[in-house]
């Protein structure tokens, strides 16, 4: 099986190298990585077309102006040729050697779709915000699509390249999340959580997602589940 990462990235320069790093030291997988710059003003881009003569098998994109996570993803997603796909923020907040367990899951139970949950695993560094927002929209949207998810928001979800490829990605924002769990419910694919590990960072560290993504997030459920 080829596993596809695709990594957003956006002003990562303290990261971008670290996490490179970290996804190509993960063994037993067969690994296609694809970035993709989201107009990165900080320096990223140099250190990303130094990595690109370092590492020539890297798959990275530069968009020119800056529209946000999904609609990066989108250009990633179209770009991947893996038999299943999985995002990796820059950041560091994931840890790639959890790809080993989602991989796992997949292969031992008869799902299509697999989640990595921060909260039936191990969290560090969630701000009481994040928490409660987290737990928030995944209640709404267990309560939408009448499934029993433990962590909605999360980063690592293992998909089929086929269904991704196909996608038609209406999110530019980070409400890409709400949009992907919808599709992927009505779609009628199953989804299997497995716990994973997170050490989250603050806005000083540079964290981007805001209470405010939050409030879309929830009308995004909704309107991905009764409107588009």
């Amino acid at each position: 099986m080829k596993l596809s990462v695709v990594i957003p990235v956006y002003n990562e320069k303290d990261t971008i190298e670290k996490i490179v790093s970290l996804v190509r030291s993960v063994e037993g997988i067969d690994k296609e990585i694809v970035i993709v710059d989201d107009a990165s003003t900080d320096g990223t881009v140099n250190i990303l077309k130094v990595m690109g003569q370092k590492y020539p098998e890297l798959k990275i994109f530069y968009k020119d102006k800056n529209k946000g996570k999904g609609d990066t993803l989108k250009l990633g997603f179209k770009n991947t040729t893996g038999d299943y796909v999985i995002v990796q923020d820059a950041d560091l907040e994931y840890n790639p050697q959890d790809y080993v367990k989602l991989i796992r899951a997949l292969s031992e139970e008869n799902v299509d779709v697999v989640y990595g949950s921060r909260f039936s695993g191990s969290y560090e560094k969630m701000s009481t915000l994040h928490y409660f927002g987290n737990k928030l929209l995944t209640l709404v949207t267990n309560l939408l699509f009448g499934v029993m998810l433990t962590d909605m928001e999360t980063c690592y979800k293992l998909m089929p390249g086929d269904f991704v490829r196909k996608l038609d990605i209406k999110s530019s924002r980070f409400d890409f999340e709400p949009e992907i769990t919808a599709k992927i419910l009505k779609a009628g694919l199953s989804i299997k959580e497995v716990p994973i590990s997170y050490k989250g960072r603050n806005f000083s560290e540079g964290k981007k997602i805001t209470w405010r993504d939050g409030v879309h997030h929830v009308w995004s459920l909704f309107k991905f589940r009764f409107i588009s």
